[in-house]
């Protein structure tokens, strides 16, 4: 079995729509796991610059699938446990929820391991 990192790395603006409303970033942050492999995802680090909570959600084809809280001035970081297999070609996205209005960055650090 060989195993390779892939990792979603940056730094990201946004503007909130609304803590109900979890919107794409423009542009999006994606992953998308290759045609002949499976991931999983191991790790998940977000920084938040914004003096307001924020929360990341992970997508899988357009479906939520895990939620991040990132508190005012905070960071995260969550090695995750429960560890599912991402089939290939998934695509993975990460949306962010900001009160609305709110402009500001958050830093993102998502670990995933691709499987031959």
């Amino acid at each position: 079995m060989l195993e390779k990192p892939a990792f979603i790395q940056g730094l990201f603006a946004y503007q909130g729509r609304g803590l109900g409303s979890p919107v794409p970033f423009q542009p999006s942050v994606t992953y998308t796991v290759p045609p002949d492999k499976r991931a999983q995802t191991i790790y998940f680090r977000a920084g938040n610059a914004a003096a307001e909570m924020i929360y990341l959600v992970l997508t899988r084809n357009g479906k939520p699938m895990r939620y991040f809280p990132v508190g005012a001035k905070g960071a995260i970081h969550v090695p995750l446990a429960v560890v599912e297999d991402l089939s290939p070609e998934s695509r993975i996205e990460v949306l962010v929820a900001a009160p609305e209005g709110l402009e500001s960055s958050v830093l993102v650090d998502a670990g995933f391991m691709e499987i031959a």
